[in-house]
């Protein structure tokens, strides 16, 4: 990851060396006797550790706004560091200010930029945070998990549709059902071999997760089908998530890993509104609307009656 900043740190590198050499070029060398090392090692190891919390940053970020903002705010913070450190083995004369204004002006901006980055990053992991609770069902039963995506399988399914089928009996809350079909799976398989196909299957299931509520399950029901348990959603909530679903689909262009060519996908979604229902009939009554939705509807969407 670290080859992805090595500007920044070309640069960082370069503002090192010439504060030094405008240091070594304006000063002198303080005689050995009169170094105060306790402040060599606090000025140097506050430098030192905070170029090892820039390193270990870049080199578990990617690039982008965030990562700008703590990467420079925490330049800024070494450069001053730095030029303190140096004022312990360098005696300056007293005409010069610059020294000061390194010190005095780099570590209030570094401060400032760090702090900026920190707040990005935050807003940033509340973001991954609420995705990842939407898994956190998923995950209770790991021997469940199917093996291509981050899901659950139809085992898995089948236990949380009896689930909610009891809840939506007992408080009579709406309950809605999706099943969803990749259109012309098979023909991905064929060109573009299995592992592309497995690939397809796990960026489309992580496209899912990302737009789906927190209260919704998503499993893989099996092959190229998805199934999506909706609690508490109504037919016109449940039509809108379908429809949010299928544009998202449509316009995530999925890259093949050999020819780093874009492919467009479409879905087919069969919606059941659960009735008095058990699990298999409502799995029954989805499927049916999906093989109507992939003869007949025009957008590759239909209800079961």
């Amino acid at each position: 990851m670290l080859r992805l900043h090595k500007w920044k740190l070309i640069l960082l590198g370069l503002s090192a060396n010439f504060i030094l050499l405008i240091n070594l070029a304006s000063g002198q060398l303080k005689p050995h006797e009169i170094l105060n090392w306790l402040d060599v090692f606090s000025e140097w190891g506050a430098a030192l550790l905070v170029l090892v919390w820039l390193l270990l940053i870049l080199q578990s970020r990617p690039s982008g706004r965030v990562t700008q903002f703590l990467s420079l705010g925490l330049s800024g913070i070494f450069l001053a560091s730095f030029q303190d450190g140096l004022d312990e083995f360098i005696k300056l004369p007293d005409t010069i200010a610059w020294d000061h204004w390194i010190e005095s002006g780099f570590m209030p901006l570094g401060l400032m930029l760090l702090t900026v980055g920190i707040y990005h990053w935050h807003k940033e992991q509340l973001i991954i945070s609420r995705q990842m609770r939407k898994r956190e069902r998923l995950f209770r039963d790991h021997k469940a998990m199917d093996f291509t995506t981050p899901l659950s399988d139809a085992t898995y399914l089948r236990k949380q549709l009896a689930q909610a089928l009891a809840s939506h009996r007992a408080q009579s809350e709406p309950l809605a059902f999706l099943l969803i079909d990749i259109n012309d799976f098979s023909g991905i398989n064929r060109r573009y071999g299995s592992i592309e196909a497995d690939r397809l299957l796990a960026a489309l299931s992580e496209l899912l997760l990302l737009n789906i509520r927190h209260k919704d399950l998503l499993c893989r029901y099996a092959g190229d089908r998805f199934a999506l348990l909706l609690p508490n959603t109504n037919k016109l909530s449940a039509e809108g998530i379908v429809h949010e679903l299928n544009n998202a689909v449509r316009n995530f262009a999925f890259k093949t890993q050999a020819q780093g060519e874009s492919l467009f996908h479409s879905v087919s979604i069969g919606l059941a509104l659960a009735q008095n229902d058990n699990p298999e009939s409502l799995l029954v009554r989805a499927n049916s609307a999906l093989l109507l939705a992939k003869e007949t509807s025009q957008h590759n969407i239909h209800l079961a009656a």
